[in-house]
C-alpha cells in the first residue's frame, strides 16, 4: 500500500485490497448519500447505515484500483478500513 498516496487495505476473500479517498471515489460517496457539501458528508458519515457503509467501501475500493465488491466483509473491519482511508486521505 501506498501511505504517501492515501491507501490503505482491507482484506477481502483471504486477500489485501487497496482502498483510497480519491476525488473521485468522494465525489461518488456525495453523490450516492445525496450530500451537497463536505459538511453535509462529515455529518453522514457519522451515522452510516450498513447500506451507507457498503457504498463508501465501494467507491474507496475504485478510488484504490480495486473492482471486487466487499460482500465478504465483517462490517467492523470494513467501518475501521473507511475510516483509515478517510484519515489517510485527507492527511494527503
Amino acid at each position: 500500500m501506498n501511505g504517501v498516496r492515501g491507501e490503505t487495505a482491507l482484506v477481502i476473500d483471504g486477500k489485501p485490497r487497496r482502498l483510497c479517498l480519491t476525488l473521485g471515489a468522494l465525489a461518488e460517496i456525495e453523490g450516492e448519500l445525496g450530500c451537497k457539501t463536505l459538511a453535509e458528508l462529515d455529518a453522514r458519515m457519522r451515522q452510516l447505515s450498513a447500506r451507507d457503509l457498503s457504498t463508501v467501501l465501494v467507491a474507496l475500493l475504485r478510488g484504490g484500483g480495486e473492482t471486487i465488491e466487499p460482500y465478504n466483509v465483517e462490517p467492523g473491519e470494513a467501518a475501521r478500513a473507511v475510516a483509515d482511508a478517510f484519515v489517510r486521505g485527507l492527511d494527503t
